[in-house]
């Protein structure tokens, strides 16, 4: 199996560095499997905190666009997701360049961010008519402000690195060193404090989602991938040209 996800320890920090860069790191189902996996392997190892990065220029240009399709996608892409938001250490994602779609959904299922001067954030989904879930947009929300949510969701603007520190969705300006830095320091802290600071603040201010209690909130999540919209955003990229929505 050809290996999409390179393990480096910097004492005890674990660096992880998605290492696709001729696809600039987009997502496949086995990259999305290989980094759940090295997150859990990290962790029983003993790693007191992860550092996520990208090879090359790009930290996650998103999706690969051959495999997001698919349902099998969504399952692996969203299951990693967790995984790294769930982990007990603290995860810095240090973007080093474009982190577009699923790649900010990477970057903000971290708990702190590090922006290199050519990272850029964005989530352009209603361009190719796809859609994000819920927790998604809630966390963005949360950790960039509404206004700012509202503007890279509704009007699919991207934000540059000092626009990210300046909104709060970047936490520091700075290179892979300088997060990996921060999270050397980190690792002196008190590990159980620190998980528990970290399961308290997502169980008061991200509470698990109910797909029957948010009912009409999943199934319009699911009614965009299942829309004819979605279709013709298929179509368009197969045949190279602008998507024609009509909103069905």
């Amino acid at each position: 199996m050809t290996r999409l996800v390179d393990v480096s320890w910097h004492e005890r920090v674990a660096l992880l560095t998605l290492n696709r860069p001729d696809k600039r790191n987009a997502l496949t189902i086995a990259l999305c499997e290989q980094l759940r996996d090295a997150v859990q392997a990290a962790l029983i190892a003993g790693a007191r905190a992860l550092v996520l990065t990208g090879e090359g220029s790009s930290f996650c240009s998103g999706a690969d666009l051959d495999s997001v399709y698919t349902a099998e996608f969504r399952e692996a892409l969203y299951e990693m997701l967790h995984i790294v938001v769930d982990a007990p250490v603290t995860v810095i994602a240090a973007v080093n360049g474009p982190a577009i779609g699923a790649g900010t959904q990477l970057a903000i299922a971290a708990d702190l961010r590090v922006a290199a001067p050519g990272a850029v954030f964005a989530v352009p989904t209603a361009r190719i008519g796809l859609a994000v879930d819920p927790w998604t947009i809630r966390r963005l929300a949360l950790l960039a402000g509404n206004g700012v949510a509202r503007r890279m969701l509704l009007a699919c603007e991207q934000l540059t690195a000092s626009d990210a520190v300046a909104a709060g969705l970047a936490d520091r300006a700075g290179t892979l060193a300088a997060a990996l830095d921060w999270a050397t320091g980190l690792t002196e802290l008190a590990p159980l404090t620190v998980a528990y600071n970290k399961q308290v603040l997502n169980q008061i201010f991200e509470p698990e989602l109910d797909p029957l209690a948010d009912k009409e909130l999943f199934d319009a999540f699911e009614g965009c991938w299942a829309s004819e919209d979605f279709a013709e955003g298929r179509l368009a990229r197969e045949e190279k040209r602008p998507p024609r929505f009509q909103g069905y």
